[in-house]
């Protein structure tokens, strides 16, 4: 089995702020990524809504409710008072009405009951509304969202304005875990025991974060695949059946990237079906043109985007127009997030330039000048995955950025030699404002048939280790220590 796989063979390339020769996009799409709206968080939509646990933009058809407006309008006209003058006989005999209830003791000491009443309860109403307030900025409110693993604030946080929560803490954190390239079979070869029996090795601790995250490798459903010419040995399609989605989110997975090479192995209405089991199953994903995805955890606001180097996903080719949405990400959300799909595959793949890396005659993309620049644009953190293998941390202006984490599992479809089978999980936390407070590596290896197990070798923090400080010695390098800790970053990192 070759160590990676690609899609077909083109010819697309780009310098870092450059035109473009692009192939085109079998979905008809403008290749800038300026197409339809995605009901699951295409940033061209107008407002979003809270479902299973992240926000989805969407576009509100009918637009604004008709009439709302002249009918408040209305009921404004009335608050005027009439012209003054001699009162009507109606008033005159309500104003006696009134005396004659207020002259006797009995009515009198009623009312001093009732009055007194009233002052109480409004004084306990508002002891519970301050008690309420101070748990929503302690992160202790009782509302949760699904899919979170600790408490977050509830539908009352989100803003249709698209502004950050106010509800959030300045010492609030969210947990994240990122896994690397996920595969699961193909038509007529799939697990026997179920997509979820390749994950049964993992620690179910290392994938229960508040947000854990991989890069989906895979078109879900039982379609045709389209992609591969006949008697193409240089192409792969992948497909898991529905299945896997709930199994992803019962494994503990809140999110994936879907912006890779294997977005259209079974046509279009196999992307269109992997939409919608994904929705099903309550996991939100990225990487869709234009798309940005929003979720809440312990009261910060999340956005996520996917980026990868083909024409029906969100360019990560086009950098200019890869900045312009994470700062529009950035002006609606505390914490941005980017998942990339970047660069060369295989054993020989394991190393960044700044420069644009080629596989198979396909432009994979400059990854040094895509991270930097969607961090200059405002991300707070970019994990990696495309290249098979683990590849280097850097550290860019004190943000991390962790450029693949190799493969995650694969049944019978990615190859299992000595360098492609070492992988790891990223563990990191998150400040309310996307500073880094702590993070940390779970190594692995992939064992036959593709399936994670524990490394008690460590590998995986060896390898990283010298591969960052091969390509960013003096520039950043990440350092993990023996235990699998992230050291934080110098003050000549910041």
């Amino acid at each position: 089995m070759p160590a990676s796989y690609s899609d077909d063979p083109g010819q697309r390339r780009r310098g870092r702020h450059g035109a473009a020769h692009r192939r085109s996009d079998p979905r008809g799409r403008d290749p800038r990524g300026d197409g339809p709206a995605y009901p699951e968080g295409s940033s061209q939509d107008s407002g979003y809504r809270l479902e299973d646990g992240y926000e989805q933009l969407y576009r509100d058809a009918d637009g604004p409710r008709s009439g709302y407006g002249s009918q408040w309008h209305e009921r404004d006209s009335y608050r005027g008072h009439p012209p003054a003058g001699r009162p009507t006989s109606a008033q005159a005999e309500r104003r006696r009405h009134h005396a004659r209830f207020l002259s006797t003791p009995r009515n009198r000491l009623l009312l001093a009951v009732v009055a007194a009443v009233a002052v109480i309860a409004l004084g306990s109403w508002q002891l519970v509304a301050a008690r309420t307030g101070r748990d929503r900025l302690s992160g202790n409110g009782t509302q949760s969202v699904a899919g979170a693993k600790s408490p977050t604030a509830g539908p009352s946080a989100a803003h249709p304005s698209g502004g950050p929560s106010p509800s959030a803490a300045s010492g609030a954190t969210f947990s994240i875990d990122w896994v690397g390239d996920m595969t699961f079979g193909s038509p007529g070869a799939w697990p026997p025991d179920g997509t979820g029996s390749l994950l049964t090795a993992v620690p179910p601790a290392d994938l229960h974060s508040d947000l854990t995250m991989g890069n989906l490798e895979s078109a879900l459903g039982d379609l045709p695949l389209s992609k591969c010419a006949p008697g193409d040995t240089e192409c792969y399609a992948f497909e898991a059946p529905d299945s896997t989605a709930q199994m992803l989110k019962q494994e503990g997975f809140s999110a994936v990237n879907v912006a890779n090479n294997h977005t259209l192995d079974a046509g279009t209405a196999g992307e269109a079906n992997t939409n919608s089991v994904l929705q099903q199953a309550g996991l939100a994903y990225a990487g869709r043109p234009g798309q940005i995805t929003y979720l809440e955890r312990n009261g910060i606001k999340i956005a996520l985007l996917g980026f990868a180097p083909w024409p029906y996903d969100a360019d990560a080719l086009d950098i200019p127009a890869a900045e312009a949405l994470v700062k529009q990400a950035a002006q609606h959300a505390q914490v941005v997030i980017v998942m990339e799909h970047l660069g060369a595959e295989g054993d020989s793949a394991q190393h960044v330039t700044d420069s644009e890396e080629y596989y198979l005659g396909e432009d994979r993309g400059n990854s040094i000048a895509f991270t930097h620049g969607v961090i200059d644009a405002g991300a707070d953190l970019v994990v990696g995955s495309g290249p098979h293998v683990l590849r280097g941390f850097q550290w860019y202006h004190g943000h991390l950025i962790a450029y693949s984490l190799g493969n995650f599992c694969g049944y019978d479809t990615l190859g299992l030699d000595s360098i492609t089978s070492v992988s790891a999980i990223l563990h990191v936390t998150l400040g309310a404002q996307g500073q880094f407070v702590s993070g940390s590596i779970s190594p692995l290896r992939l064992v036959e048939p593709g399936t994670p197990e524990p490394d008690p070798t460590g590998a995986a923090i060896t390898t990283i280790n010298s591969l960052s400080q091969d390509d960013f010695g003096g520039n950043g390098a990440v350092q993990i220590s023996a235990a699998g800790i992230i050291e934080p970053p110098s003050a000549s990192d910041e």
